[in-house]
């Protein structure tokens, strides 16, 4: 898992990694070094000395008692005398530590390009696309990756310029472009999805060596921030290009030919066709017009739940006392929270896309229509801490048995929010959600938002059942989180992409009822994500790479 340090030393040595898990270092602030290497030679009943190198595997607070937080720690430790370790058993904190290194299946020969054979194509380079292309060329295959969007050094530029003017791009906004939907969020890169292969760990190391911060290794709730992550995207990108791949930006995909239900080449808007045996689609969303093409293409697709809402902020430092308590003298980073409910009604409604010390973003991508999402940069340092509120819409709510019904829901929301303010996002105190009325002053919480922004009545645009499962739902978190539902807690939307509304279908091999034309990440139903979406781009290249398909 890289480079362990020796503590006795000072010097960094590469060692073979038969060693020992430790779980359950506490202390009473942020570790160094020298505190971890006593505390694991405690626990083992060792003098340091033994303890000839440490890595941090982990790292969170456990604030359950406010009055007395704690920094947990795992570590893998090589230690002098490691099976007398392990025969003593004197603690359920320790055993033997075997990491899950990360193996791209070893390439066939006839089928990497130095053969003559059509490169694969991956078309979109957000998180799913972009771990796709890296591990097809890392195996020499040469991917040819189109991204309807700009790099991400003009991306940046445009969607400062919408942001600040108004002027929407229809293909280089925050959904779409280098970097995918993910560039301008948190960063988040936590999730659920089991790890057996070594995959996430492989993920984490390749963003680490692209300049993400290394505390992404270890930290429970791990993010980098938009301003890091975009820095990375490109560096990832620069390594594919070394490794032979191919970019074609600002290039939409409009199609595909294939022959006796095999793919035999990707359509694109500047007239050119490219030729290939396989396509990764990491279109990630939002891709609305690609859903329509893969649809009219007789692709197989079918209708997906997902959850629809608005964002709520409050101050930061309010959400950092409920959550931590008091401690002036300890430098606690921005907190977070998760919360969940069952409505009355049957309905889920939940915290999503929690940002620390973030902004609310205009993350539109369609004339006439508006959506916002979360975004914090890596020092998670704003004023206000948002989230999503949403509460959870299934097939049946969608009005169609059409399998583009749940677009065209989104749509209808989407709309009625640009609607309200002639494009501003719409902004209403909570105390105000509750009586229905329009917010003309705001109280103690202050909008901080990427775009222009005006007071309205959400209660407006919201179906009746989605605002009451709202407060509802507020009201139990405001039990949960103190101040969660003050009567300043601020409401914007609509928050309408928290994942695909469709699933593109696919077999065992990853492909869908058109041979080699790959369905993947967050787009095709099968993420939800930065990690779990970067996985999937894996999972979708070692098929081709090892010819599993």
């Amino acid at each position: 898992m890289g480079v362990l340090r020796r503590y006795d030393s000072g010097k960094e040595r590469r060692v073979k990694f038969t060693m020992l898990r430790i779980d359950g270092l506490k202390f009473n602030d942020h570790a160094d070094e020298k505190a971890l290497y006593l505390e694991a030679a405690r626990i083992i009943r060792r003098d340091v000395s033994a303890v000839t190198s440490l890595k941090i595997l982990k790292r969170s607070i456990d604030a359950r008692d406010k009055d007395n937080l704690k920094f947990v720690y795992s570590v893998a430790v090589e230690v002098k005398g490691e099976s007398a370790v392990l025969k003593a058993g004197r603690s359920k904190k320790v055993a033997r530590y075997e990491p899950v290194k990360y193996k791209l299946p070893q390439y066939i020969p006839d089928r990497a390009i130095k053969t003559n054979k059509p490169r694969p194509v991956v078309i979109g380079f957000g998180p799913a696309g972009i771990f796709a292309s890296y591990a097809l060329a890392k195996a020499g295959f040469c991917p040819v990756v189109i991204e309807r969007g700009s790099r991400i050094e003009e991306r940046q530029r445009q969607v400062k310029e919408f942001w600040e003017q108004g002027r929407l791009d229809l293909n280089t906004n925050v959904q779409f472009g280098e970097g995918g939907a993910g560039a301008f969020s948190d960063g988040k890169l936590s999730t659920g999805v089991s790890d057996r292969e070594g995959r996430l760990n492989f993920i984490l190391e390749t963003l680490v060596r692209h300049g993400a911060p290394e505390n992404i290794l270890y930290d429970a709730k791990p993010h980098i921030g938009t301003d890091r992550l975009l820095k990375s995207v490109s560096s990832i990108r620069n390594e594919i290009i070394t490794l032979g791949g191919e970019f074609k930006f600002n290039t939409c995909f409009t199609g595909f030919k294939e022959r006796n239900g095999c793919l035999k080449a990707v359509l694109t808007d500047d007239g050119n066709d490219i030729e290939c045996e396989y396509a990764i689609l990491a279109i990630g969303h939002s891709a609305r017009d690609t859903f329509k093409i893969l649809k009219n293409s007789g692709i197989s697709m079918q209708q997906k739940g997902f959850a629809v809402g608005v964002r709520v902020e409050h101050l930061r430092e309010r959400i950092d006392v409920s959550q931590y308590g008091v401690h002036e003298n300890m430098k606690l980073p921005a907190s977070t929270y998760k919360l969940t409910y069952h409505a009355r009604d049957g309905r889920g409604v939940y915290s999503f896309c929690m940002c620390p010390g973030g902004y609310v973003v205009n993350s539109s991508s369609e004339e006439g229509m508006l959506c916002v999402n979360g975004m914090s940069y890596s020092a998670r340092d704003g004023i206000n801490s948002n989230s999503a509120i949403v509460v959870t819409v299934e097939p049946k709510d969608f009005g169609s048995e059409d399998v583009l019904a749940g677009t065209e829901f989104q749509r209808r929301l989407e709309r009625a929010a640009f609607k309200l303010n002639g494009g501003a996002v719409p902004v209403q105190r909570y105390a105000d959600f509750l009586k229905r009325r329009r917010t003309d002053v705001f109280g103690e919480v202050l909008p901080q938002i990427k775009g222009r922004f005006e007071g309205a009545d959400l209660t407006d645009i919201l179906p009746e059942y989605m605002r009451a499962d709202i407060a509802e739902a507020m009201e139990s978190f405001g039990r949960k989180i103190k101040g969660f539902d003050s009567p300043d807690a601020l409401f914007s939307g609509v928050e309408s992409r928290t994942s695909s509304p469709v699933r593109i279908l696919r077999d065992e091999r990853f492909s869908s009822n058109v041979y080699g034309l790959l369905p993947c990440g967050e787009g095709a139903g099968y993420a939800g994500g930065i990690m779990s979406a970067a996985a999937d781009g894996l999972k979708c290249a070692e098929k081709i790479i090892g010819r599993d398909i």
